[in-house]
This record gives structure tokens, C-alpha cells and sequence, in this order.
């Protein structure tokens, strides 16, 4: 998989890497279909920064799901 290219499908693996990796109680409610294309390099960095590291804190993961948040469409 090109993570380099901006397509839908990209960052709905992305969005799936992230939650599952988080393991995010509300993972339901954070749909792919909620951010937009035009965040996608702000998605792949907030990826980038989640497979990086084998485990969080848990300030860590609510940083982290506090800035998925932020880019999801308003």
C-alpha cells in the first residue's frame, strides 16, 4: 500500500490502523467518512506517529484522540 497517495482508501486504512492501535472505546463513532482529503497529510503524520511506537500512556492516547478529532470534518 502507497500511503504517499491521497485517496479515500488510504486514509481509511489509516483511520482503522489508528483506532485499532489506540484501541479506542469509541472507535464506532470514528468512521473514515469523516475527514476529508484535503487533511490527509495532518492524517498520515497523526499515523505515522501511532505505528511508530509499540504502546502509549494514556495522556498519550488522549492527545492523540483529541487531534484525530480535530480533523475530522466539522
Amino acid at each position: 500500500m502507497n500511503l504517499n497517495e491521497a485517496t479515500l482508501e488510504n486514509v481509511e486504512y489509516m483511520i482503522d490502523t489508528i483506532k485499532s492501535k489506540l484501541k479506542m472505546a469509541t472507535a464506532a463513532a470514528m468512521q473514515s467518512t469523516h475527514f476529508d482529503l484535503a487533511r490527509y497529510e495532518d492524517i498520515k503524520d497523526l499515523y505515522d506517529v501511532v505505528v511508530s511506537k509499540p504502546s502509549f500512556s494514556i495522556s498519550e492516547v488522549e492527545a492523540l484522540v483529541s487531534e484525530l478529532g480535530k480533523l475530522r470534518n466539522s
